[in-house]
């Protein structure tokens, strides 16, 4: 179990860095940038394949840790 729980960890660090850039378009806020920030913008293609692969091992890391907090 504690291996499976490092795998994903690491595997979810990964993922997350090839995230793009929300963070800097975040920091416009503050200079009054970026008028296209608050619109609904959908993910296509391969934003989305990785948007869903970092829900599905932040939710497996959030049970693994559970299960391993139980036992």
């Amino acid at each position: 179990m504690e291996t499976a729980l490092l795998i994903i960890s690491v595997m979810l660090i990964a993922i997350v860095l090839l995230q793009s850039g929300k963070a800097s378009d975040a920091s416009q806020i503050i200079t009054g940038g970026n008028t296209e920030l608050f619109q609904s913008q959908k993910e296509r293609g391969s934003e989305l394949l990785i948007s869903r692969i970092t829900l599905i091992l932040g939710l497996s890391f959030f049970i693994l840790s559970f299960i391993l907090y139980i036992s």
